[in-house]
Formats: C-alpha cells, sequence, structure tokens
C-alpha cells in the first residue's frame, strides 16, 4: 500500500443549510483555493452563543486543500460566510494514498513557495 506524506488538509465549515454550504463549496473549489468540497447534511449543532445555548440544524462542509493556501482559503470563507463567526478548523493530513494527494495538488491554485 502507498502512502505519501503531505501538505494537504482538510478544512471544517459548519453553515446553516446544505444549499448554503454547496455554494461555499462551489465558489472555493472554483476559485481554486479547494480541490474538493464535500457537504453533510442534517446536522444537529448544540452551541453556546452570546451567553445562551442553542440547538440548530446545520451541515457540515469538508474541504480539502494544501496548507500553503489555508490563510487565503480562511479568508474567502469568513467573507463568503453569513455567520458572523464561522468555524474554519484546519487538520492537517499527516498522510494519505499518494495518488489522491498529488489529485488535491493538481487541482488547487499553485503557491509561491513551490
Amino acid at each position: 500500500m502507498s502512502e505519501a506524506h503531505t501538505d494537504a488538509i482538510l478544512v471544517l465549515v459548519t453553515a446553516p443549510t446544505a444549499d448554503k454550504a454547496a455554494e461555499l463549496a462551489r465558489a472555493l473549489v472554483e476559485e481554486e483555493l479547494a480541490a474538493c468540497g464535500n457537504v453533510v447534511p442534517g446536522l444537529r449543532s448544540i452551541y453556546r452563543w452570546e451567553g445562551k445555548v442553542h440547538d440548530e440544524p446545520e451541515a457540515l462542509l469538508v474541504l480539502k486543500s494544501r496548507a500553503p493556501l489555508f490563510e487565503a482559503l480562511r479568508e474567502r470563507i469568513v467573507a463568503l460566510h453569513p455567520y458572523q463567526c464561522p468555524e474554519v478548523l484546519r487538520l492537517d493530513v499527516a498522510a494519505g494514498h499518494a495518488p489522491y494527494l498529488q489529485w488535491i495538488v493538481d487541482n488547487v491554485r499553485a503557491t509561491r513557495a513551490e
């Protein structure tokens, strides 16, 4: 089994609806900040906001990108997102299937560091 080390990242973003998550994913993929966005509908989020506990339906957007693009990706998510304080969490990928990791590289913007 081939495994490769990488600068690939997953970025988790919650959204108020699956349609809004898909809209965000489409924009980010079209702008080549993410190679892919998976929309996971049907979340139930329980959280504290402005001193109150909320229980709301949401959708989860899982984006695949690269570490050098994270700051540009984060800024764009914040600009497009309807929430005042959107969830934008970066998870570094330690290793993965080499052909898939190369697909991520091939489908996002080149970075100046390369």
